[in-house]
């Protein structure tokens, strides 16, 4: 074999060695955007109302179980329309068998999203956990986790946008922490708890958050 002879051969075998590596840096790029692709909707970031439109229809897809770790803030405004609408997937999902429960921070004014969420069928806690302050969330099924993010820091900060994640990993994390959130009582405990600690009436709570009396005593029985 001659040295010119050697020499193409050696040319031959790197180029078919450029382009395989070539052709598998091809690929690998185009799995590489496929995947990018996939978390980026996965995780897409959702405006409030598409969020609350997100967090509807993947309540509506439930077969279950529902929880959810919520602010429960009072609504004014548009948000008026949107919890309701809320409240009457509540129960038209409560009625399906579907077991719907949710953790809300303890501040009095809560009571009145507690109770509309509790004559729907859902079932209320309260706690004043850490998590409860900084957590927003949904689990759907434990294969679902809709996140809620508020503009600024704070527990009464309105959540302004989220995600929706198909995540079974991080819905087990989520529902791990909800059922382990310390000092979790119930809706009618709560209340008991702040007539005790504000002397209030029913009928002042019923003013000053805007309930129905007539819930709160059906509450305290």
């Amino acid at each position: 074999m001659t040295i010119e002879l050697g020499l193409l051969l050696l040319e031959s075998l790197l180029l078919v060695a450029t382009i395989i590596l070539l052709l598998y840096n091809i690929r690998e790029g185009k799995q590489r955007e496929n995947l990018l692709m996939e978390v980026e909707r996965a995780t897409r970031v959702l405006s409030r109302q598409e969020y609350f439109f997100t967090l509807m229809e993947s309540m509506h897809d439930a077969q279950q179980e529902i929880i959810g770790c919520i602010t429960g803030s009072p609504p004014s405004g548009d948000d008026i329309k949107m919890t309701k609408n809320i409240i009457d997937m509540i129960g038209r999902m409560s009625k399906k068998g579907v077991r719907i429960q949710y953790l809300l921070p303890k501040f009095p004014d809560r009571l009145q999203i507690g109770i509309a969420y509790s004559k729907a069928g859902a079932e209320i806690s309260f706690s004043s956990c850490f998590m409860i302050h900084n957590l927003r969330f949904s689990v759907i099924d434990g294969r679902t986790a809709v996140l809620g993010i508020p503009e600024n820091i704070g527990e009464k900060e309105a959540t302004k946008k989220g995600y929706k994640i198909p995540s079974e990993g991080l819905a087990f994390l989520l529902r791990n922490y909800f059922i382990t959130c310390e000092k979790q009582i119930s809706l009618k405990e709560y209340l008991h708890e702040v007539i005790e600690q504000t002397g209030a009436t029913t009928a002042h709570l019923a003013h000053e958050f805007n309930i129905d009396e007539g819930d709160l005593k059906k509450l305290l029985g």
